[in-house]
């Protein structure tokens, strides 16, 4: 809470120079995560575990220091190829996400997940809760449906543009939650998109995260 408190701004930006030049806390955070124990309670189980991968992706990107982006080399080396410590197992960003949140079946969390660029969703100021989580999912996922920045509709070629989270992470959503993905936007977003629109994914937007004042633009 800390940490997202005075790290991150209203844009979901992070500070990660003012993490690097100050760590201490957010070591604390990944220290605690990798001892662990995992709560047992699935609501505080869920919420515990996207608020570690959110910290090790903070403290991931910090320890790589802060780069501009993440270019196809570096996101092997960071999502699979990068150990990380979770409740006493070794254990990598992509197995974390794949073997462990993904498998609690709830598609909503790719709406709370940040690997700390541009192309995620917003990082909120606070971290999830267990007593709070489906009203805190709820919200990220309205959030992202709604933001034309990973969800919209270009009318005049009637194609709905859809950020390559529904592409890359598909079958969390079809057909497991909707029977098409316009289907499924369109349940989190007060402007509905055509389900005759075509579907297209534009690039995945990779650029580091960061407020400016962390040296990055």
């Amino acid at each position: 809470a800390q940490v997202l408190r005075t790290r991150v701004d209203e844009l979901g930006r992070v500070d990660f120079a003012g993490i690097a030049a100050d760590p201490a806390t957010l070591q604390g955070v990944v220290a605690a995560i990798g001892a662990g124990p995992e709560p047992a309670a699935r609501a505080d189980l869920l919420a515990w575990r996207i608020n570690a991968y959110n910290a090790l992706a903070m403290w991931g990107i910090v320890r790589r220091g802060i780069p501009r982006s993440l270019g196809l080399l570096a996101r092997f080396s960071f999502f699979a190829n990068t150990t990380i410590r979770v409740a006493g197992r070794d254990t990598t960003l992509k197995s974390f996400e794949d073997d462990v949140i993904r498998r609690m079946g709830d598609e909503r969390v790719h709406f709370a997940l940040n690997c700390m660029v541009r192309g995620c969703p917003r990082l909120p100021r606070e971290p999830f809760l267990g007593a709070r989580l489906e009203a805190q999912l709820q919200e990220a996922t309205r959030e992202f449906c709604s933001d034309p920045r990973h969800v919209r509709a270009d009318h005049a070629r009637r194609v709905a543009l859809l950020s390559q989270i529904f592409e890359f992470f598909t079958a969390d959503f079809v057909p497991a939650a909707a029977p098409d993905l316009i289907t499924y936007v369109n349940r989190w977003r007060p402007e509905q998109i055509p389900w005759t629109y075509e579907v297209r994914f534009p690039d995945y937007d990779w650029t580091i995260n960061a407020q400016p004042s962390s040296g990055r633009p």
